[in-house]
């Protein structure tokens, strides 16, 4: 990547002058007339050189070479170096942009399990799920294309108290035939779910019996297991249609994941690591964790009635993982769960620290905030879901509206969810993200439509010509104008955006360069011909430009799990 070539120059002029190079930092400019990268080298070490850091800044830069890859230098107030890249060096670039540009070897090497999706058996797959599901798959794609080698896991919650609840809804209220042959049976189970929840209000003894069921298929029961199997099943139709459409996949246990249950038998070796540990306390019957210098709540591990927690599956889940020699030792495990987690997640990470597991930064916890209509915050035990299915249903329908002319089905559910999936991974994700049909299709804005429409633009001028025999560009004899350069400063830094949404975990640094090259691009269209254009060596870098603008925006929204089509 270029922004090395930079620190490599810059390095070699420090090291010149012997001047230390361990706070050497090489950002890009927000200005263009800042230039293509910037450097605050001089300003961090006036004080200790005791110099001027104007002077200081100039020094540095009469000694940077690299004069076939650095057009100019340039110091600035109140002492930053700017460089701007050589038009030749970025026109000669242009020959590197192929449809892997982008991907680099920079996490070759490192091992990772992205955990994300996870939604609850037997309960609805709801637009509150779509954050884990897509943000993770998001950032699992970015580790990817920086060469890591990448687990996909899904820890479905198919475990846990709820289960004794759903298990007496529907042997008290329930219709087992009914449910098997409902076009939807997660609705139905939601329904009894709610119901349970109603009647447990007028009479708390039912609570009670939720738990027995649930210490019943704890222990094996036939019944309790057969009835829990069922639920299963009967939610996995669901999940199937719903990850087939936002095309997701994962790549543990066969593609589904290994869920809670998978864990069940695995559980009691990691409490007795605990207890020899002596990191388990009883407290009013249960048993829990405590942490040094109380710098966190306990962490509870076993009920007062013997039952296991979420806690208690998640240590055995970790523990099969970094034993597993599918898996490296040193494996880093993300979980790409929702920010109200926090404070139970530097619990489970902390706790593993104890016990010797893992190394700090080893465990990494994505937060994201929540979906919110106006003032509702959803909530399946209450029963005002809104459902993801409907969601991306209602989205499909409102894209065809957008067309200009009649597309079709697949063009439509392909606009949609890409609209989705860009409204949620634009912004940091740990913010609250507010529903907004409006925003979301907007073909103006910042949004997926507007970027998904730049590409078909871009590929609508490709397909009326052999794109095979586009002649390179002469260097000589190009006379790029100001709108061409910036597109083409814009096109050499895609690799750098890449590697820092990997670094950080942030899928929106990729949809703010998406969203910025469509905008260079789109004004650059409305201000210059392109076929039309009477000088052959201007139309043909112009045409050469488009072409490779639709490669890198389709390797960005490959990125993102978003899809490209040809027509809107």
């Amino acid at each position: 990547m270029v922004k090395e070539h930079i620190y490599t120059v810059i390095k070699r002029s420090l090291e010149k002058l012997n001047l230390p190079v361990e706070n050497l930092n090489i950002t890009s400019p927000a200005q263009e007339s800042y230039g293509d990268y910037s450097t605050s080298i001089a300003l961090q070490l006036a004080k200790s050189e005791k110099k001027n850091p104007m002077e200081l800044a100039q020094t540095i830069a009469d000694n940077i070479e690299s004069k076939d890859i650095i057009g100019k230098v340039e110091v600035m107030k109140p002492g930053f170096i700017n460089l701007w890249i050589s038009k030749e060096k970025l026109l000669g670039n242009l020959s590197e942009i192929a449809p892997s540009f982008g991907n680099t070897h920079t996490n070759a090497g490192q091992h990772v399990i992205v955990e994300y999706s996870s939604p609850n058996i037997a309960k609805p797959f709801t637009v509150g799920h779509l954050r884990s599901t897509i943000i993770g798959d998001a950032i699992a794609n970015l580790l990817e294309a920086t060469g890591a080698t990448v687990f996909r896991d899904n820890h479905l919650g198919d475990w846990g108290t709820q289960f004794g609840k759903q298990i007496y809804a529907i042997k008290a209220w329930g219709d087992e035939k009914q449910i098997e042959e409902s076009e939807n049976p997660v609705k139905e189970l939601v329904s009894l779910y709610v119901k349970f929840h109603e009647e447990a209000e007028k009479n708390p003894q039912i609570e009670e019996e939720g738990r027995k069921w649930f210490k019943k298929l704890e222990e094996g029961d036939e019944e309790a297991k057969r009835l829990w199997k069922k639920c299963i099943d009967w939610s996995w139709k669901e999940f199937n249609k719903i990850y087939q459409k936002l095309g997701i996949e994962f790549t543990e246990n066969d593609g589904r994941g290994y869920g809670e249950s998978y864990f069940e038998d695995k559980m009691e070796p990691v409490i007795e690591e605990l207890r020899e540990k002596n990191l388990l306390k009883e407290s009013k019957g249960a048993e829990l964790a405590f942490f040094p210098d109380d710098k966190l709540p306990p962490l509870m591990i076993i009920k007062q009635d013997g039952a296991t927690l979420y806690a208690t599956r998640d240590l055995a889940t970790d523990k099969f993982r970094l034993e597993n020699p599918r898996y490296v030792s040193d494996v880093t495990i993300i979980n790409e769960v929702g920010a109200e987690q926090a404070l139970y997640f530097k619990q489970l990470f902390e706790l593993e620290e104890m016990l010797g597991w893992i190394k700090k930064g080893q465990r990494i916890h994505i937060k994201h905030g929540m979906y919110r209509f106006k003032d509702m915050k959803m909530s399946t035990r209450k029963g005002n879901t809104i459902w993801l299915e409907d969601v991306l249903e209602e989205a499909t329908k409102r894209a065809k509206g957008l067309a200009k002319d009649k597309v079709n089905e697949e063009t439509a559910e392909k606009v949609g969810i890409g609209a989705i999936k860009w409204n949620d991974l634009k912004r940091s994700s740990h913010l609250d993200i507010v529903f907004d049909w409006d925003e979301i299709l907007n073909m103006q804005g910042n949004s997926g439509p507007y970027v998904q429409y730049t590409y078909v633009r871009c590929k609508s001028i490709l397909n009326k010509l052999d794109t095979s025999v586009i002649p390179d560009p002469d260097p000589g004899s190009s006379n790029m104008n100001e709108d061409e350069l910036t597109i083409l400063r814009t096109l050499n830094k895609y690799p750098e955006a890449v590697m820092e949404a990997a670094k950080n975990y942030a899928p929106n640094y990729i949809t703010t360069y998406l969203y910025d090259l469509s905008q260079k691009y789109n004004l650059f269209y409305q201000k210059h011909q392109i076929l039309k254009e009477a000088n052959v060596n201007t139309r043909n870098f112009r045409i050469l430009l488009t072409q490779k603008v639709s490669i890198i925006l389709r390797h960005g929204l490959n990125l993102l799990g978003i899809e490209t089509v040809e027509k809107m």
